[in-house]
């Protein structure tokens, strides 16, 4: 007995929604490597995901360049173009996330390292300062210097 169709609509859980797209995609994938083993075909496959990413198959001998687009018209064009600058958008916004987030980052671990700097510093000149104001400081003498007449 086999599972019953599934209803096409938009799933609203993000979640599921999300599990459901790689689920999909990755089979998608399976399936565009197979028709291409099985069938000896040129096989090309662009996934955009609701983020802008990227997800791409293409068989060694087909490569999708400049030249292979002569074929679609002027909206197939447009559309791919939309896409194109959408989905760079999306990497350029998500690399500047990324690196503000290692430039927070670092900044945070250079306050940690400065504030543990400055606790060092202030413990190095307290044992400074208790040791110039012991009093046994200004005991200290050469060995050469000491009378034993005067201590018996």
């Amino acid at each position: 007995m086999g599972r019953g169709r599934v209803q096409l609509k938009r799933i609203e859980n993000k979640i599921n929604r999300q599990v459901t797209f790689s689920k999909r995609r990755s089979g998608l994938l399976k399936k565009a490597h197979e028709i291409s083993v099985l069938c000896d075909a040129d096989v090309g496959l662009i996934v955009f995901s609701t983020k802008g990413k990227l997800f791409e198959y293409a068989t060694d001998s087909w490569h999708y360049m400049g030249e292979d687009l002569d074929s679609l018209r002027l909206k197939e064009l447009q559309s791919l173009e939309h896409q194109l600058d959408t989905s760079l958008k999306h990497i350029r916004t998500r690399k500047d996330k990324a690196l503000q987030e290692q430039n927070n980052l670092l900044a945070k671990r250079l306050k940690e390292k400065e504030k543990e700097s400055s606790v060092t510093r202030n413990q190095w000149e307290q044992v400074q300062s208790h040791e110039l104001n012991s009093p046994s400081f200004g005991l200290r003498q050469p060995l050469s210097s000491l009378n034993i007449r005067n201590v018996i």
